[in-house]
């Protein structure tokens, strides 16, 4: 039961109301609306905080967390796999309120465009009382509690290297059931990122495939998605070798 909405002009002010107990951001356009609870809850908007711009800081991109999955598939600084697996990631009426702060925050395990952030190695920057502190999206992804009472200000990554996406779903439109995101950086470092083959995204290099033990459900056996894994990768690291998309 929602029982205040604060709409703070300050990100200290934003700070401090999300610090308090039974507050909750607002990370996407109608997420609370869509969980109801008994309980009572403030709510924090964060539209007024100006963190929605997208610039490049020297070699930097730097995403403001209140940018929109709109923003992100049609901004010319966004590399184009990121900008595609934005414009895949909702129908283009959620595309218009989905922030990429509440895609982190929300940490959905069949996230594509999770996948195409930590194949770049994004990192994080939240503030939280007194201090501004960065984790790469990695550790936040494995640990929620790091942004707990924080607010994500931005998502950073480097955008410059090669990059490829592949997926098998059972439509050209479903959620993948197997997709893999590699790139490849500027020491020609590759980082995988595979959806469907764990209960959270998987980060992995090219050698590591062959450990991977996916769970079975509907959609395809541990065996299958094993194999979907493999093939996947083989095409990824083949483009991303004949100089893939940017």
């Amino acid at each position: 039961m929602i029982t205040s909405y604060h709409r703070p002009g300050t990100l200290d002010e934003a700070v401090v109301l999300v610090t308090t107990p039974g507050t909750h951001v607002i990370v996407e356009g109608a997420a609370l609306a869509s969980t109801p609870s008994e309980e009572a809850t403030a709510v924090v908007d964060l539209q007024s905080l100006g963190l929605n711009g997208i610039d490049m800081s020297g070699e930097s991109l730097e995403i403001g967390s209140m940018a929109t999955l709109a923003n992100l598939a049609t901004s010319p600084l966004v590399p184009t796999i990121i900008s595609d697996l934005a414009n895949r990631e909702a129908p283009s009426t959620i595309r218009t309120i989905a922030t990429i702060g509440g895609t982190v925050a929300t940490n959905d395990a069949e996230s594509e465009l999770l996948a195409g952030l930590l194949a770049f190695d994004a990192s994080v920057t939240v503030a939280r009382a007194d201090e501004t502190l960065n984790h790469s999206l990695e550790s936040v992804l494995d640990d929620p509690q790091l942004i707990e009472g924080s607010i994500i200000t931005r998502i950073s990554l480097d955008p410059r290297g090669p990059a490829s996406a592949h997926r098998t779903g059972r439509t050209p439109m479903d959620r993948p059931i197997v997709m893999v995101v590699g790139h490849k950086d500027t020491i020609d470092h590759i980082r995988l990122a595979i959806t469907g083959v764990d209960s959270r995204v998987v980060v992995l290099s090219p050698g590591q495939i062959g450990t991977l033990t996916p769970p079975s459900d509907f959609r395809g056996s541990s065996r299958y998605r094993k194999e979907l894994a493999s093939v996947l990768t083989e095409r990824v690291l083949a483009d991303i070798s004949g100089g893939g998309s940017e």
